[in-house]
């Protein structure tokens, strides 16, 4: 949200067990509603083949997030 405000295209990303967490942080900054991509949960025990799938998955949907925000 800080490079959003800077006028610096953003995406954030949070797991699925956070995003109740994520959406209170928006809404306390004062960003209600903000967008973020959110992949699956767990990443720490996910493993090399689970953190790619992952991570490709949020780059996708990153980059759907920044288009539409333009």
């Amino acid at each position: 949200m800080a490079a959003e405000r800077l006028g610096v295209p953003a995406a954030g990303i949070m797991t699925s067990q956070f995003v109740s967490a994520a959406e209170l942080m928006a809404r306390v900054l004062g960003a209600e509603g903000f967008p973020f991509v959110v992949i699956e949960h767990p990443i720490s025990s996910a493993g090399s083949d689970g953190l790619e799938q992952r991570a490709r998955t949020a780059i996708d949907d990153c980059a759907r997030l920044l288009i539409q925000s333009q």
